[in-house]
């Protein structure tokens, strides 16, 4: 299978509504030329799923502040004012989720797992509706798995057959939700011919990759 793709081929792929989660860490490690193929789409009523709700000139940032996020799972919303108005006015639903906790329900979808307990949050607001499990005498919460119809990642070198390596910080959530989406569309830097990246330098193996969009570096 051919895995280099177009804007045009991604496109087709992406439909109102869809849940997608997004690499990246306040901007490193994220994807920003599939984020600009979703604002030229102008695709609403995303879910999106990533650590934070980027900048509004970066990130997923962009895709709240042009109105196409219908909801947000996320660990972080402070260096985006937009996101905290339109939760204020109704417009945009945001789940607040711990940020180990959201990697670790990213993980459990990955690995099949059918959650994960946790002690964060309990006795607090994030309890709220979720079942409690004891354990020994202390109290955890079940956080269910949580899973998408697309991941957006960011890679620095790929190979054609789509195995990633991240440089730095850029790898933060990339690998784990390569594992957790029914979609999996990689944007790398670098492209390489097969056998170039060392085996041992592989972070998301090809299997898990189904389309590859070069990058604007190369």
């Amino acid at each position: 299978m051919n895995k280099l793709s177009n804007k045009e081929t991604i496109r087709a792929l992406i439909k109102d509504g869809a849940s997608i989660m997004v690499g990246g860490f306040l901007g490193c490690g994220a994807p920003e030329k599939l984020i600009d193929i979703l604002l030229e789409m102008n695709v609403q009523n995303l879910t999106l799923i990533g650590n934070d709700s980027g900048f509004v000139d970066r990130s997923v940032g962009r895709l709240i502040v042009n109105g196409q996020v219908g909801k947000i799972i996320t660990s972080h919303i402070g260096t985006n004012p937009e996101t905290g108005r339109l939760l204020n006015e109704g417009k945009l639903q945001v789940e607040l989720v711990p940020q180990g906790t959201l990697v670790e329900r990213i993980r459990a979808a990955g690995s099949g797992l059918g959650g994960v307990l946790t002690p964060t949050g309990v006795g607090t607001m994030v309890e709220e509706g979720k079942q409690k499990i004891t354990v020994e005498g202390r109290e955890y919460l079940l956080e269910l798995p949580l899973r998408a119809d697309f991941a957006f990642l960011k890679g620095s070198i790929a190979d054609e057959l789509g195995n990633t390596f991240y440089r730095g910080t850029t790898r933060n959530f990339n690998p784990i939700m390569a594992l957790a989406a029914d979609t999996v569309i990689l944007e790398t830097d670098e492209l390489v011919k097969i056998g170039e990246l060392r085996p041992e330098d592989v972070m998301t193996p090809c299997v898990l990759v189904d389309y590859i969009l070069v990058g604007d570096k190369q």
